[in-house]
């Protein structure tokens, strides 16, 4: 693999530099903004993100939106556009933590709080899993005048960090990045929800040639590296 990633690189900085658009979730744009430091420093392409919920970033895929790779927080997203065969992959996993302000020992106690963030459950990956989870353990319906939907999972993280809400339910890798709330307990067990980060070259990528030089630099060992710093297991 080394040898593969050394190869890749020295073609890629003997060739003319290109700009390779990424849209990717939200959720990993602290991981994918220091793989792509390093990957400019070395090919001097330039990688442009757009980050943002997935199921957004599908749409604008639909609508024509000029992006070369997609990776998304889940797999229906990405099954949702048109991809370049043989690129689809899904090289990471996430678990669930419930972040409060205050003592949140079970998922019953939940239904003290008064306001519990999570990303919209309707379409948004992070909301979605939710959502699955408290349906699965048959407490939604209790829950749903509680809670209150967000534009993505970081947004629902700030608005418990910020003490806007009670708690809220979101990414281990974004939990980590909170100031003020603490994790109260992980999603864990049968009923807690398989998440999967999958991701592809779009079909008509206008960068074709750098965009696929991303999406393998993105399954090196090298990257791997880096999102398991920011807390992301493979898959």
């Amino acid at each position: 693999m080394k040898i593969a990633l050394a190869a890749l690189l020295l073609v890629a900085s003997t060739l003319q530099a290109e700009e390779v658009d990424v849209s990717a979730a939200s959720s990993l744009q602290d991981a994918l903004r220091t793989i792509a430091a390093t990957y400019e420093r070395r090919t001097h392409d330039r990688v442009v993100f757009n980050f943002g919920a997935s199921s957004t970033l599908a749409m604008q895929i639909r609508a024509g939106a000029p992006v070369d790779v997609f990776f998304s927080a889940d797999e229906a997203r990405l099954d949702s556009v048109e991809i370049m065969p043989g690129t689809r992959r899904t090289p990471l996993s996430n678990t669930l933590v419930v972040v409060a302000n205050r003592p949140v020992r079970s998922p019953r106690e939940l239904v003290k709080l008064q306001r519990i963030a999570i990303a919209e459950p309707s379409s948004v990956p992070a909301g979605i899993y939710a959502r699955q989870w408290l349906q699965r353990l048959g407490l939604w319906q209790e829950l749903l005048p509680r809670v209150i939907p967000t534009a993505d999972v970081r947004a629902a993280l700030a608005a418990v960090d910020g003490g806007n809400v009670d708690a809220a339910i979101v990414y281990r890798t974004d939990a980590l990045l909170a100031k003020r709330a603490r994790i109260a307990f992980e999603v864990t067990g049968p009923n807690a929800p398989r998440i999967a980060y999958a991701m592809a070259i779009v079909r008509g990528a206008r960068h074709p040639a750098a965009a696929r030089r991303f999406w393998e630099y993105l399954q090196s060992a090298e990257a791997a590296a880096v999102f398991r710093k920011f807390g992301f297991p493979g898959a």
